[in-house]
């Protein structure tokens, strides 16, 4: 933290990050990026905000209302002195937070930073099983939880085998109840630039949570660096898009990017593509971020009227196809941006934007970052090319006290697990995914995950899950399976197997397409060849 270590500083993170040699090359050769030795991203984002007179500007609006940033700053307020009266937390300690994005989860994160507290946002489709991975790894014992989804909360304690905390926020919430007693006012913790403030996680290939361990300062560097430079908001823009909070996708370009900019933020009544659109249409919404799967969804089911009040559109979480960016532009006129990112780097490294944009390349580094090519060597690719991306920037990968990060930090350049090609002029131009992860409609799974799912059904002796190629989701999860008995009506089968997956883990990781085999194809080493299942 910003004060000494004592007993009332939770050393917990600091303790377990990787050891300096282990950590990528970081570089802030841009001057915004020159922050001063204090920084509590709260108080640059919404405190400052007031002080320079948007207290009454609509900061969010979501299904329960319209709430200026002085309202939010009030309840984040009165959420900070719970967590820290009522609760006994001290700066440092994890708080696991659970909800769609709404206007009290971004409080909530907001009181996690006052109080010098790390965030554990979760996506909202986990199930106890997986929030207490998430708890266990974090070593954290309270969650805040939307009321409306604490039945998954509920069970981590089982599942941690220990005690575990969660008041709900919400109609009726514990949470409320408390904040409700507070004063509205709080003293922000005086922390340090490079204090943890989050613990972003991510699906291992192998099916176990990373966390990544992000600082203050990492915060308004994706601010400083994607959309200061490449998004350019306006204080009038009205941000809108269905990532969700709890990735760093949705955290900043819905929460962290428009109040950076002093602009409004809008969370839709649900993700699906068209609640967004509804949403665009009411709020007139300028600025959409979300993923190729929900664009491509607009384009099926709104007219070039609804969606007139867009002036930007930013697509990331997955590879976007040629055919969407201009199939986009041809229905509304606007060039997409194009990004890639990663929850280690917080946010999107490459794009462009304008007459920059080449149609079906990514782009270039955003300022603040530098981009490469790596062989299978580790040498790095001059000129054009192909091979491994990699990075380096203001942000770099830091795993909570995981062997992994051997892996993805080579050289010091962040190796994002993406094969690119690159062009004579400087532009990227992705070519595949170079581990065995499924990038579906912008969500990561590990196919391991999901075969440890399969496995626990009764009627499957074996299986195998792979990436199939999908038009409207990029890929969809497959899975090849052997039953332990022929099975009589096939298609009940798959249901049943569908159904058992979504009860087992977070429904969007279940086998959307099942091929059943009498026995996998092997390597002559007695591997699953998943070479020959692709070729299937």
């Amino acid at each position: 933290m910003g004060t000494p270590k004592s007993a009332h500083v939770d050393t917990f993170c600091a303790d377990n990050l990787p050891p300096q040699e282990a950590w990528p090359e970081l570089i802030f050769d841009l001057p915004e990026l020159r922050y001063p030795a204090q920084l509590n991203c709260a108080t640059s984002l919404l405190e400052d905000a007031i002080a320079e007179g948007f207290g009454e500007k609509t900061a969010i609006i979501d299904a329960s209302g319209r709430y200026t940033y002085v309202q939010i700053n009030a309840l984040a307020n009165q959420y900070a002195h719970v967590l820290t009266r009522e609760c006994g937390l001290v700066p440092g300690n994890r708080v696991l937070l659970r909800g769609g994005n709404s206007a009290r989860l971004a409080a909530a994160w907001f009181a996690v930073m006052k109080a010098g507290l790390v965030a554990v946002t979760t996506m909202p489709l986990l199930r106890a099983k997986e929030l207490a991975q998430v708890a266990s790894k974090g070593s954290i014992h309270l969650g805040l939880c939307d009321a409306m989804l604490m039945e998954e909360a509920e069970g981590i304690a089982e599942k941690l085998g220990r005690p575990f905390e969660t008041l709900s926020f919400g109609t009726g919430g514990a949470l409320d109840l408390l904040a409700s007693r507070q004063p509205d006012d709080f003293d922000t913790v005086h922390t340090a630039q490079n204090d943890v403030c989050l613990l972003a996680f991510t699906s291992g290939t192998t099916g176990e949570p990373k966390a990544c361990m992000h600082f203050h300062r990492d915060v308004m560097a994706m601010c400083d660096t994607f959309s200061r430079h490449i998004l350019q908001p306006a204080r009038d823009d009205i941000f809108i898009g269905t990532p969700p909070l709890a990735f760093t996708f949705g955290l900043g370009a819905l929460l962290a990017f428009p109040f950076h900019a002093r602009a409004t933020t809008v969370f839709p009544l649900a993700s699906t593509p068209g609640d967004l659109a509804d949403a665009i249409k009411a709020e007139h919404a300028t600025i959409v971020l979300t993923s190729p799967t929900a664009y491509r969804a607009l384009l099926s089911s709104c007219s070039k009227e609804d969606l007139s009040s867009m002036r930007e559109a930013v697509s990331a979480g997955e590879h976007l196809p040629k055919k969407t960016f201009e199939d986009w532009e041809s229905a509304t006129g606007i060039k997409m941006i194009n990004g890639i990112g990663a929850t280690e780097m917080i946010h999107i490294f490459i794009a462009s934007r304008g007459e920059d944009i080449r149609p079906g390349s990514t782009g270039k580094p955003v300022p603040g970052f530098s981009a490469a090519l790596l062989n299978d060597d580790g040498e790095i690719i001059v000129g054009a090319g192909e091979g491994r991306l990699a990075i380096k920037g203001p942000i770099g990968c830091r795993y909570l006290n995981d062997d992994r990060q051997a892996k993805y930090v080579e050289g010091g350049w962040n190796v994002t697990g993406d094969r690119f090609a690159r062009d004579e002029d400087g532009y990227y131009w992705y070519q595949a995914r170079s581990d065995s992860m499924i990038v579906s409609s912008g969500y990561n799974i590990a196919a391991p995950e999901v075969e440890q799912a399969l496995l626990t059904h009764p009627q499957i002796a074996q299986c195998a899950v792979i990436g199939a190629p999908d038009e409207a989701r990029g890929q969809v999860v497959k899975a090849f399976v052997v039953p332990k008995k022929e099975p009589v009506d096939e298609a009940a089968l798959v249901r049943h197997i569908q159904n058992h997956v979504k009860a087992s883990i977070a429904p969007y990781k279940y086998p959307r397409q099942i091929t059943f085999l009498k026995d996998l194809p092997k390597t002559p080493t007695g591997k699953v060849s998943l070479s020959a299942l692709k070729a299937l």
